[in-house]
């Protein structure tokens, strides 16, 4: 199954809607706008259901086949944008200040909504479809919130399947691994406590800028030195902060930063040695130190079983000189995680050619995607849900 025809044809369509959305970018859950036209959309197709305000501001549309099959798969797709300002002067450009489409999840949307157009037109499967819409994926966790509304039990979901655009990678690819495609999303915040004084007489303080200074280089020796070269894993300090004035040595710092990691054993490991480590260095100096670790979203690990079946139906629709079966993770994170936690699935890239990178303010979605992607979704259920007895 190659892509569709019927697919190609309204790929102008999708491509409006897909436009229309960039233009109207909304954050987190505050997705009230880009929920209504999905919620509008998926009515206006013929769903058989269509609930809202799963998760705050989700929209789960679901479609029966002709058969009497009972399993439902998901399909799911992120609806928020980034809290940035575009600049890629395009005629569909973001109209609100500070809000951006930056990471694709237009594209994501419209390719869903695409899908939906076409399932309900066809039906051409055996059992049920529950397309999936979230909010809040960018830092919000939408995906753990809609499972904590019964996701999964309402519509009694037993795999569940996601896809993100990929830059660089050409269109008409897909890329995808079993096991950990993207990695957990941790951060930790460290307090540094010295003596203050003034900035001329440095032997009465204990500096905690000098502790800072020095802690950042030395934490990364946790993933140079402690761990296996084997073992995929990121420290990175991403702020630190002190003092008020230029004759003050402030009492005081603060250390932030993020940890990626694609095993929890590694990420296990680090928090631990974090724990040890980072009081035990500022003693040597003198100098207090506490550190809070907060996990965010896991590792989202594809299924194998699942991985295998996404890659055959990817290899359908584009050929499989054009599918990357094991293609390199990514230590970006995705909230998708956790709905692999609780149910088999697998999470895909696909190509969006030579576009800028995710998360700057010069990205756009390419339209020329569009096709490709429902039709990888289409086959998907049609393939998983097979109309027998014809």
């Amino acid at each position: 199954m190659p892509v569709l025809n019927r697919v190609a044809e309204f790929q102008p369509e999708i491509a409006a809607w897909r436009r229309d959305l960039h233009a109207h970018p909304e954050v987190l859950f505050d997705v009230h706008r880009t929920a209504g036209v999905v919620a509008e959309k998926l009515r206006e197709f013929g769903c058989d259901e269509v609930v809202t305000g799963l998760g705050r501001t989700g929209v789960v549309g679901i479609i029966k086949g002709r058969g009497a099959g009972t399993r439902t798969i998901g399909l799911r797709a992120d609806m928020d944008a980034l809290p940035m300002t575009e600049k890629t002067g395009l005629p569909h450009a973001s109209t609100t200040p500070g809000k951006m489409h930056a990471c694709g999840h237009d594209g994501h949307t419209a390719m869903l909504l695409g899908a939906a157009k076409y399932l309900a037109e066809t039906r051409n499967f055996d059992g049920q479809v529950a397309l999936i819409f979230q909010p809040a994926e960018e830092g919000g966790g939408g995906g753990r919130v809609m499972l904590e509304d019964g996701l999964f039990e309402k519509f009694d979901i037993t795999e569940i399947y996601g896809m993100h655009n990929w830059p660089g990678m050409p269109v008409g690819h897909f890329g995808i691994r079993a096991g950990g495609i993207m990695a957990a999303t941790d951060r930790f915040y460290i307090d540094i406590t010295g003596k203050g004084g003034h900035a001329a007489r440095p032997q009465q303080t204990v500096d905690p800028i000098i502790v800072a200074a020095q802690m950042v280089t030395a934490l990364q020796t946790i993933v140079s030195r402690n761990l296996d070269p084997l073992d995929s894993a990121v420290l990175s300090v991403t702020m630190v902060e002190a003092g008020e004035a230029d004759n003050v040595i402030s009492r005081t710092a603060k250390i932030t930063g993020t940890v990626r990691t694609l095993d929890g054993a590694v990420q296990d490991f680090i928090e631990e040695r974090l724990a040890e480590f980072v009081p035990q260095f500022a003693v040597s100096f003198g100098a207090e130190a506490s550190i809070r670790y907060a996990r965010g979203y896991p590792v989202t690990v594809n299924a194998e079983a699942q991985t295998r079946f996404a890659a055959e139906v990817a290899r359908d629709v584009v050929g499989a000189g054009n599918v990357d079966d094991d293609t390199a993770p990514s230590m970006g994170g995705e909230d998708f995680s956790f709905m692999l936690n609780q149910r088999p699935g697998a999470y895909i890239f696909i190509g969006n050619g030579d576009s800028t990178e995710l998360h700057t303010d010069t990205y756009d979605f390419n339209d020329e995607a569009i096709p490709v992607g429902v039709s990888y979704w289409v086959g998907l259920v049609e393939k998983a849900l097979p109309v027998t007895g014809r």
